[in-house]
């Protein structure tokens, strides 16, 4: 055996060496973010490339969402999600389940990416992570320079994207798992169990941080005849349709649950109670307007909502005061007439 066979496989068994660290690291975290760094870091130092990112593919809505990168400008990775175009580089990739290699953007047929391009990408390897003849994700690399890449690393690549691609299913798995532990299961929102881990979390990091946090509480007005007059399936409709309402009209940084039967409350973190009240307030309005329309056994019914709001520091500044007072505010909006918001700001 000559010595530089013998360079060569000792290169190769270093190599398997660090793909079974690589592998036992990946399949070892259930936290996708975690995992999808570890990913992306040793397919970068594997390729030798100063960029990579990894996305992660939504077959329903046919569409990709980056989820970890490095070595990108900030104006590249503003774009988060996209949706696969017909007869695109990305389209190619999903249909065919194989690693499709750029080794210079300014003359390959097939690439028409002008971000890239602006972001001076002239080579690339896009690696489909694949389970089960299911596409979880791609893997992206990229140089900055025209290149061609050695063939025995795009083999480990290869390896690589496989334990990835199982890692992946596996923490989605648990993701959904997890999430159907916190979440209603008839309107999605999350639910009653999950809403006192959150409200002890958010009361204090407003503590801590000297923020303010409001409260908000929504009751379906006379549903109790609603549901004597239409049926309970009507009325789990009725529910789902203003979960539905709820979720669409909410930041991504609030908190939405059904707290029990027809009663939903919100958290809204460093919200202001003039704030919170403007948006009790819209939401009260867009369920008067919708939520009987999206019901067919319910369409020209109007379906309303009393609401109490109540914040922190403003109103009290115990978990006791605060639910205690939104839930008063509750009350007195049933009685003053329902399908309004009350608060302490109101004139007595």
């Amino acid at each position: 055996m000559t010595e530089s066979t013998s360079e060569g496989l000792q290169k190769q068994i270093d190599a398997l060496k660090d793909l079974i660290e690589v592998a036992k690291t990946v399949v070892s975290t259930l936290d996708l973010d975690t995992l999808l760094q570890a990913i992306m870091i040793s397919a970068m130092q594997y390729a030798e490339t100063p960029a990579g990112s990894v996305a992660l593919y939504d077959a329903r809505n046919k569409e990709l969402s980056l989820h970890v990168h490095r070595g990108l400008s900030s104006e590249f990775i503003q774009v988060e999600r996209w949706q696969v175009h017909p007869g695109g580089l990305t389209e190619q990739i999903l249909n065919s389940g194989e690693t499709f290699i750029v080794s210079d953007t300014h003359t390959s047929p097939f690439f028409n990416n002008p971000l890239a391009v602006k972001e001076g990408i002239r080579s690339l390897i896009c690696v489909p992570l694949v389970f089960h003849d299911e596409i979880v994700g791609i893997l992206y690399l990229d140089d900055f320079i025209p290149r061609e890449f050695d063939r025995g690393k795009l083999e480990l690549l290869a390896i690589l994207s496989s334990f990835a691609a199982l890692a992946i299913h596996n923490a989605r798995l648990h993701n959904r798992t997890k999430l159907m532990a916190i979440t209603d299961y008839l309107t999605g929102l999350h639910n009653h169990r999950y809403f006192q881990q959150i409200f002890n979390q958010e009361l204090g990091r407003a503590r801590r941080y000297q923020k303010v946090m409001s409260m908000v509480i929504l009751d379906v007005d006379n549903f109790k005849s609603f549901n004597d007059r239409f049926g309970h399936a009507v009325g789990d409709k009725v529910l789902v349709a203003i979960g539905d309402i709820i979720i669409r009209s909410l930041r991504k940084v609030d908190f939405a649950f059904r707290y029990g039967g027809e009663e939903f409350v919100i958290i809204l973190p460093e919200t202001t109670l003039d704030h919170a009240i403007l948006t009790a307030d819209r939401l009260r309005q867009k369920i008067a307007d919708e939520a009987g329309q999206s019901v067919e056994e319910a369409e020209g019914v109007c379906i309303t909502v009393s609401a109490g709001v109540a914040s922190y520091p403003e109103n009290g500044t115990s978990r006791e005061d605060l639910f205690t007072l939104m839930d008063n505010f509750l009350y007195k909006a049933k009685s003053l007439g329902k399908n309004i918001v009350c608060h302490s700001s109101m004139n007595s």
